[in-house]
């Protein structure tokens, strides 16, 4: 800033200089229009554009129109005099310095015109490819089926398994055939053969879950008995007989692999093995004794190497076949009676956790006749929490849902009551009820038998709650007189509505429901009028539902179906509970027969493919 015949000049920067005003003190002049966007006053050293009123201020200063903000900030406005934190400093003309960037100010808002700048987006090819590999992944998780059925054996389980397991693999170990070992040692030529184990003792095993091998078996500090046939020839000596030995330290660790087979089966997928015999003790007698405690080095140690490699492949083949055979025995496509079928398929790979072993099962029933068809699961998926019992089943309401509408698309859920079928008080009072009825469409079909007809017009429906289970079902009651050689004379139709409480239980490995009429109702679908003359006929209606109708249908219920396990392991000491949109049971498991007791009734007919099947893969086998 200069001054020049009194009047000062502000410089605005290298390219500008303005008038600001005169150096009288009652006098205001107003910038001309520049970047600052507002007059100045000199006598107060602010811009009065959002100044505060002051009595410095001369009425002549007015506030101008409100323009764009200086891209300089606030710091510009004081250095060029505005500003309201202190007075402005003057500087002297010269070329100004640029201003050091500044934040722009909050307090600032831009004018309702000014429209901050937009940034367009770039829809990348490789960006919609991912959208669209997430998009299906979703739409593929939410289409996954859902259980119908889960089953949850927990670690409490695994006490009786395992005794049942150790009693089973006994007698395996027991099978073990060791090869003849022959040598020479300087003159002496040995030959032993006929090794046969006597005798098992597991003092130390243990069996639990392991998530990545789903079982896992360990047995420490066993010991074998083995008797086999001594054969000594030096020079022109020779000496035989039959030595008992013992092996002693043996450690087996093996470990059984479940998964799922195309078929939906449960099945051993493999089976890994270590076993080491520590130590192996020989007593010998007889002449030769000296010269067998000399050889014995070279002979146990040969045998306690043949035993190492025995002990492996027989629980591979244990494994891999016999014990595959028994889960051949769990249902998993069946019929339940001539009518209808269930399917027990596994949805994934058992889960294994440290606890507990964990199976989705599809828990659908179908139609023999229509073997294809299935019904959605929109159900509440069941789940599963408690482990103080050996075994849980959960079932949802699709379970009982695919049931009744499997029944119904057979065809099975109608009844048809005619002439003495139709109970007697029942029979009298329908006459009566329908003697004008009759008397005005065909009086000479008076004394014919009565019909009474029960369809169910949709698939009965299952809602499970904490407080119970219930069965609602909407059916359609025709009476008709039926003369003989003429068409039936239909009397009534009306709908039936029912709802039936259910109670489930657990017998053995049967499923079975008893059903209760709970509530009955019947109206007419043709008029109101017909309904109120309907209700005389509720109470008798559902007498005969509950004498004739309930106990054939409990009857057929009774029967059950079969959960999936395998043969000779059955339930016991069940405990029922209800949640919503599901149920579970709680159990214990019983051996009503032994492991080789079934398995050798489902052994494979075929030694040929076992053989070749029980062959374990080299790295199995440790020494």
């Amino acid at each position: 800033m200069k001054k020049d015949m009194g009047v000062w000049h502000l410089n605005q920067g290298p390219r500008e200089a303005r008038t600001v005003g005169t150096g009288r003190v009652n006098s205001c002049t107003s910038l001309p229009p520049s970047r600052l966007g507002s007059p100045t006053c000199l006598d107060s050293g602010r811009a009065c554009h959002g100044a505060p009123y002051s009595p410095l201020h001369p009425p002549g200063c007015q506030r101008s129109a409100p323009s764009p903000p200086n891209p300089r900030g606030r710091r510009g406005e004081r250095e060029r005099g505005g500003g309201s934190e202190r007075p402005g400093i003057i500087k002297a003309a010269g070329t100004a310095q640029p201003a050091r960037p500044r934040r722009p100010d909050p307090l600032r808002i831009p004018p309702h015109h000014v429209t901050p700048p937009t940034t367009q987006l770039r829809r990348s090819p490789l960006a919609m490819a991912l959208v669209g590999a997430l998009f299906l992944a979703l739409l593929a998780g939410t289409q996954a089926e859902l259980p119908g059925c889960k089953i949850r054996i927990t670690s409490k389980a695994l006490e009786l398994v395992k005794q049942e397991g150790l009693r089973f693999l006994e007698q395996e170990l027991e099978t073990i055939t060791i090869p003849d070992l022959r040598g020479k040692e300087g003159y002496f030529y040995y030959n032993i053969s006929e090794v046969k184990v006597t005798e098992l003792q597991l003092t130390a095993s243990e069996l639990h879950f392991q998530p990545e091998q789903e079982l896992m078996l360990q047995i420490s500090n066993a010991s074998l008995g083995l008797r086999f046939r001594r054969q000594l020839l030096y020079w022109f000596f020779y000496d035989g007989g039959y030595i008992n030995a013992s092996a002693e330290g043996v450690s087996i660790r093996t470990a059984l692999e479940l998964s799922r087979d195309p078929t939906g089966r449960i099945k051993v997928s493999n089976v890994s093995c270590q076993a080491l015999v520590s130590r192996m003790h020989a007593a010998f007698g007889g002449t030769f004794k000296k010269v067998y405690e000399f050889l014995s080095t070279f002979i146990t140690s040969g045998m306690r190497f043949l035993l190492n490699q025995q002990i492996c492949p027989v629980l591979y083949h244990a494994g891999m076949v016999l014990l595959n055979s028994l889960l051949d025995t769990v249902p998993v496509r069946s019929n339940v009676d001539e009518l209808v079928g269930i399917d027990y398929s596994l949805l994934k790979d058992p889960a294994a956790s440290s606890s507990n072993l964990d199976m989705d099962f599809r828990g659908a029933f179908f139609p023999l006749a229509e073997g294809n068809w299935s019904l959605p699961n929109r159900a509440v998926e069941p789940q599963l929490r408690e482990e103080e019992r050996m075994v849980y089943v959960a079932f949802s309401e699709f379970f009982f849902d695919s049931a009744m509408e499997s029944y119904f698309r057979a065809g099975a859920l109608k009844l048809s009551l005619v002439g003495d079928k139709v109970p007697h008080d029942l029979d009298m009072l329908l006459r009566a009820t329908y003697f004008g009825s009759i008397v005005l469409l065909s009086p000479a079909v008076i004394d014919s038998p009565l019909k009474l007809e029960l369809r169910v017009l949709a698939p009965p429906r299952c809602t499970i709650k904490p407080s119970g289970t219930t069965v609602s079902v909407t059916a359609s009651v025709t009476i008709a007189l039926v003369p003989s050689d003429q068409p039936e004379v239909q009397l009534s139709s009306m709908i039936m509505d029912t709802r039936l409480s259910a109670k489930v239980a657990l017998r053995g490995k049967a499923l079975r429901v008893q059903l209760d009429l709970r509530r009955f109702r019947i109206y007419s679908n043709q008029s109101a009028l017909e309904s109120l003359a309907l209700i005389p006929l509720q109470t008798p209606l559902k007498t005969m539902l509950q004498i004739g109708v309930m106990p054939m249908l409990n009857e057929r219920m009774w029967r059950g179906v079969q959960i999936p396990l395998p043969e000779g392991i059955n339930f016991v000491r069940e405990v029922v509970t209800n949640h919503a949109g599901f149920l579970t049971i709680g159990a214990d498991l019983h051996f009503a027969k032994g492991l080789r007791e079934v398995i050798e009734k489902n052994r494979p007919a075929s030694t040929s493919d076992t053989s070749a099947s029980s062959a374990p893969p080299p790295a199995t086998t440790a020494a």
